[in-house]
């Protein structure tokens, strides 16, 4: 067994090596060059229909709103990553990681935006009347090759339980207890009890507890984040500049810290930016399909807000209190070194590590739950759905009890498998989404309403 995992542990190196990061940021690169930088132009415009319009009219085909799929898919993008992902690659890159995960992001946020796109474009409606959509389906319908979708699903429905399940709970009840001396047991059988509550209700269910857990638990981060930031005020624009200084330079070693080269720095900050906020990974664009939208570009804008405030905002919160309070460089790492930082930063800063850390990884037990049976359903059928909801409300409570190394280091390979095939239909369909934002956009112009219906296929 530990021969097969190391095998394995090698693979999803390789996998998640220098080569597919390239893809990645590449792609997102290439998506911003052809849609003219989109992100920025129209970012305020996004926040606005994201956070204040908010609403949809009722008749618009979908499950939910714009605001939920936005908080469905947030729910499984801010998790782990943003606490001890932003901790991981600064303490290994140094600071200047934290540069290259905001050039992640920035560029992440046209390639989740095209995603959205092609999601809404050609999801289709099951037997049940809900909406399917993602990938898979692009894949198949934007580009007629069903076997790749199949893979693609194949990839997701696995990566899930892994990413975004037993890993989840695994580091809750790792926090509880210690924080709280909460036996791993306990933890284990409330989650699998609040998972099911939730997650047996279907998409509904699900978008209306991240519409009000995600922006509640994000806010009080935030606030936690701010709390230290007043506080050590002083030390942000040193802090700025030690970021923009060591994104170009060779890290030193101090105190804890071994040093770091450049390459190190950047390697460390997209790896951990693309693990932060999915972009190009294909999850998010399935919550994307279910919103209640007539035309593609509508809900593409706010999911690309996503990414904003996942990576630009949150993980900045994180990265910024490690670096004002110096406790970057302790020789710590992961979760601890967030915990340490904010700590240091505040008496009782500790819980709002534990705190947020709970909240971020159920809720991104929530999204990716969804994200794993619309895969499973691609896959087997309407039947399917029900028995792998229980099955992943079940897999929760194993996650917190045990530690499964093997199904880990699978789940983390198939995540990264996942990209390969999403990143080959953004860029084969690249035209479609740029001739479907400018659709959106002459209307716009002209004064037109753009929400002009999008036919929705019934699936076979």
């Amino acid at each position: 067994m530990e021969n097969f995992l190391d095998i394995v542990n090698t693979i999803d190196g390789f996998v998640w090596g220098p080569p597919l990061l390239i893809l990645l940021v590449g792609t997102g690169l290439y998506l911003t060059i052809i849609l003219r930088g989109l992100q920025f132009r129209r970012l305020v415009y996004s926040l606005w229909l994201a956070l204040i319009k908010r609403h949809e009219k009722t008749d618009q085909p979908g499950d939910i709103s714009h605001f939920q799929a936005l908080m469905t898919a947030l729910s499984a993008t801010v998790g782990t990553g943003n606490i001890a992902g932003v901790a991981t690659a600064i303490a290994v890159g140094g600071p200047g990681a934290l540069f290259w995960m905001w050039v992640t992001g920035l560029v992440g946020m046209a390639t989740k935006y095209s995603e959205a796109v092609l999601a809404v474009k050609y999801r289709v409606k099951d037997a049940n009347g809900n909406m399917s959509g993602g990938p898979m389906y692009y894949i198949e319908r934007g580009l007629g090759w069903r076997w790749m979708g199949l893979v693609f699903a194949f990839f997701t429905a696995i990566a899930a339980f892994g990413i975004g399940n037993m890993v989840q709970s695994n580091s809750v009840a790792d926090a509880l207890q210690s924080s709280f001396s909460i036996p791993h047991a306990v933890t284990g059988v409330v989650l699998v009890i609040a998972t099911a509550a939730v997650v047996l209700g279907g998409i509904t269910s699900i978008g209306r507890v991240t519409g009000v857990l995600v922006p509640v638990m994000i806010l009080f981060y935030i606030a936690g984040s701010l709390i230290i930031l007043v506080k050590y005020a002083g030390a942000i624009p040193g802090a700025f500049a030690l970021i923009f200084h060591e994104a170009f330079t060779p890290t030193a070693a101090t105190g804890g810290f071994a040093g770091a080269t450049l390459m190190l720095s950047i390697r460390m900050g997209v790896a951990r930016g693309v693990f932060s906020n999915e972009s190009g990974l294909g999850s998010s664009p399935i919550a994307a399909a279910a919103a209640k939208t007539k035309h593609p570009v509508s809900q593409a804008l706010v999911s690309m807000t996503q990414t904003f405030i996942d990576t630009l905002v949150v993980c900045t919160m994180t990265g910024l209190v490690l670096v004002v309070t110096g406790a970057w460089s302790n020789g710590d790492n992961g979760a601890s070194l967030t915990a340490t930082a904010y700590g240091q930063g505040v008496a009782g800063g500790h819980y709002i590590v534990t705190i947020g850390l709970l909240l971020f990884a159920y809720s991104t037990i929530l999204g990716w739950c969804y994200y794993g049976e619309r895969a499973t359903e691609y896959l087997l059928g309407e039947w399917a759905v029900k028995p792998y909801r229980i099955l992943f409300s079940l897999a929760v409570g194993v996650g917190a009890i045990l530690k499964l190394d093997l199904v880990w280091a699978l789940a983390d390979l198939f995540n990264g498998l996942m990209a390969v095939p999403n990143l080959i239909a953004l860029l084969m369909l690249s035209p479609v989404i740029v001739s479907v934002t400018r659709d959106y956009f002459d209307r716009l112009a002209l004064g037109e309403d753009p929400s002009v219906p999008e036919p929705v296929q019934q699936e076979k």
